[in-house]
């Protein structure tokens, strides 16, 4: 079996630690990446300390059905970076990345594994295998070839690409932090994690000026709370199998509170004042509730990232969510760590920080930039900025701009579909895999480590036959 995957993130770390502890190995695996990010992706590169994995090492393994494997990585290292709000370490982006660096290069070592610095520009059927074209025009072929490109760019919002003063992709955030004059408004459009980690690298970074975090509904992630362990009864993979209505979903939720004693009715109505709230006062009562014994929210996160991809295209009413709705879904599913919730607030404690709801445009001004707002409740009263940071995520399903030339051949060749919200399905039987973030199965909330780990061994495990 002659495998190729086309990316070298996190995505393809998994699926070569799969591969590599399975009895049944292929001949050969090729990995085609050609940034300098290998291994690390856009996510976990050098960067500044402050910029944080925004979730504890329980639920960051990148062995599926291996939870200690990443705290059995870290092992003393992880003291130095204890989170004490939280009981647990929360470690910097770049070290995460030199632990992904350090599982695919043993699993390397256990496999056959090529790496080649080149771009995959287009993929072509030759009888039951596939040619590979590169951007440097070789070809090679292969029995199957898994697509692991990650996400696709921060969307431009509002046409400021080339304008002085304005960040198009934030990170790294050491490079960013350095561009920002000391003094300067800055505009941080989004407030999502993103913009969380933008605001607390210029924090860190000693900036001194107004930052504004802008966006249409003004909706902070929610505050990770202390882990408790809990092992689901009825929001199982087994009964989510039977859903078809988010109704089914929420009666099983109801069923989980119910039987340790929680408010299934006060816990939903607060989920669902989230975007109706000032953003303040429900960022504080948060950080009040990371030590709460309520179990609520953690067993939706929890159920969001390792059970929402099996549930999610089968629901009949999933077309019926609002913008609002999935905005609320994905404050609560991708928490922010605590450490950065109390730099948040701390920083709007003083006046430095800002939330403005309902933004409406940005524009260049020639010098800085004139910010429209829908005007009303925490609008903020922001007028104009010195620089604009673009803090706005990839929509989900997003197609990477280095890989479209190989979508569009996908498409083309008739081997690959698009999906009714986005993403790739591929068409042949078993040849080409798409795994992470663009595949169609994909939910609306950004594929987690342990939702990619998953994919990887299912994927693994159907590519040898199993």
């Amino acid at each position: 079996m002659r495998i190729a995957i086309v990316g070298g993130g996190a995505a393809a770390v998994a699926l070569l630690d799969s591969l590599s502890l399975m009895e049944a190995r292929p001949a050969s695996v090729t990995v085609f990446e050609p940034s300098a990010r290998l291994w690390s992706g856009r996510a976990y590169g050098p960067d500044l300390d402050v910029v944080r994995v925004n979730a504890p090492p329980v639920i960051m393994s990148i062995r599926h059905g291996d939870q200690g494997h990443y705290a059995r990585w870290l092992g003393e290292r992880a003291a130095a970076h204890l989170d004490e709000r939280l009981g647990v370490p929360l470690i910097p982006r770049a070290l995460y990345g030199e632990y992904l660096r350090e599982t695919a290069e043993e699993a390397a070592a256990r496999l056959p594994v090529e790496v080649r610095r080149d771009r995959v520009t287009g993929l072509a059927q030759r009888g039951p295998a596939l040619a590979s074209r590169t951007a440097g025009g070789d070809e090679q072929v292969f029995d199957r070839v898994v697509l692991c490109v990650g996400g696709g760019s921060p969307p431009d919002l509002f046409g400021l690409s080339g304008s002085p003063g304005y960040v198009a992709d934030p990170y790294p955030l050491a490079r960013t932090s350095r561009k920002v004059p000391r003094d300067g408004a800055v505009a941080v459009i989004g407030s999502g994690l993103t913009a969380v980690d933008v605001v607390v690298a210029l924090a860190s970074a000693g900036h001194a000026g107004p930052i504004a975090m802008m966006s249409r509904g003004g909706v902070l992630p929610h505050v990770w709370q202390r882990p408790i362990r809990h092992e689901s009864v009825h929001l199982t993979a087994a009964n989510l199998r039977e859903v078809r209505t988010a109704g089914e979903v929420a009666r099983l939720l109801r069923a989980e509170l119910d039987d340790r004693g929680e408010d299934f009715d006060a816990f939903a109505a607060d989920l669902l004042a989230t975007p109706s709230e000032d953003p303040v006062l429900r960022l504080r009562r948060q950080i009040a509730a990371i030590d709460a014994p309520e179990m609520g929210r953690r067993i939706v996160q929890q159920a969001a990232h390792t059970l929402g991809p099996l549930v999610w295209n089968v629901l009949r009413d999933r077309d019926r969510l609002t913008d609002t709705d999935r905005r609320t879904a994905v404050s609560v599913a991708s928490p922010m760590v605590p450490v950065n919730a109390l730099q948040l607030d701390r920083l709007l404690e003083r006046g430095q920080l800002t939330l403005v709801r309902g933004l409406r445009a940005v524009e260049h001004a020639d010098p800085g930039f004139a910010i429209t707002t829908a005007g009303g409740a925490y609008s903020g009263g922001v007028t104009r900025a010195d620089i604009v940071i673009n803090a706005v995520n990839p929509p989900p399903r997003a197609v990477p701009e280095a890989a479209a030339s190989l979508v569009a051949s996908l498409l083309a060749e008739g081997l690959a579909t698009t999906g009714p919200e986005g993403g790739l399905t591929a068409t042949t039987e078993g040849t080409v895999h798409v795994l992470g973030g663009l595949a169609a199965s994909e939910t609306f909330v950004t594929s987690s480590i342990p939702a990619v780990a998953a994919q990887a061994a299912a994927t693994a495990r159907t590519l040898m036959g199993g």
